[in-house]
């Protein structure tokens, strides 16, 4: 199934789920444990009707919900088709459906709650090094590369964030290791003013809101990333 684009994702209107990184996130509020239990079996139920299903952490105050494809076709700009986990039509349906079994249950969403943390590491050989970090994340070599067209480590079973690899920076003794914070557009700003609060500086703001480079007082540096392009309008 073909994944989707961030306009797509955000013409769908989905107002109780934000697209982080590479799914569609939700965060739903229960009274206890034993309602969030109620509210997940009738998700269970919704998704083995359409034959697929969320990932679920059910807590004693809320219910969090991750929709994603993972054997999604995305077409780069020569044409090849690559498998990735993404979006696509089948997250969307599911997403709706959610919502109105939440609106059933009489569960309030809480969309600005949602966040994902992702590792990333700065680096010109990303295909030599990948396998020595799937082994220490995952312990299993066929996360490098899963659900990526790139060197990307995914554990399948959602145990440890994503690593990435971006491009190494020119000064060998910079930081290669960065933490990656997604979060909801509505919240961002907020969460940037936080850490400022809180003693953290804003290193480089030239793709925000997109991406914005924190830095701690001694100079770590952290990254707030919104998806903008499937923001619902």
């Amino acid at each position: 199934m073909d994944m989707l684009r961030g306009a797509q994702i955000a013409a769908a209107g989905l107002a109780d789920w934000r697209k982080l990184a590479q799914g569609l996130h939700a965060r739903y509020l229960v009274e206890g444990f034993t309602t969030g239990a109620r509210f997940v079996a009738a998700v269970g139920e919704a998704g083995d009707d359409l034959g697929h299903h969320p990932s679920v952490a059910l807590a004693t105050g809320h219910v969090d919900l991750a929709l994603v494809t993972r054997d999604a076709v995305y077409r780069d700009d020569e044409g090849t088709e690559h498998v990735v986990e993404w979006v696509t039509q089948q997250d969307v349906d599911l997403a709706r459906r959610i919502t109105q079994i939440a609106a059933d249950h009489g569960l309030r969403a809480d969309p600005a709650a949602v966040s994902q943390v992702e590792l990333g590491l700065d680096t010109a050989r990303s295909a030599t090094i990948a396998p020595v970090w799937a082994a220490l994340l995952t312990g299993d070599a066929a996360a490098q590369g899963r659900g990526t067209p790139g060197d990307e480590i995914r554990d399948a079973t959602g145990r440890v964030p994503h690593l990435w690899f971006g491009d190494a920076p020119d000064d060998p003794s910079a930081q290669r290791f960065h933490v990656e914070v997604y979060v909801a557009p509505e919240v961002a700003e907020q969460r940037i003013a936080a850490a400022v609060a809180a003693g953290g500086t804003v290193v480089d703001d030239s793709d925000a809101p997109s991406l914005t480079v924190v830095a701690d007082q001694d100079g770590n540096r952290g990254v707030v990333c919104v998806d903008t392009s499937a923001a619902p309008a």
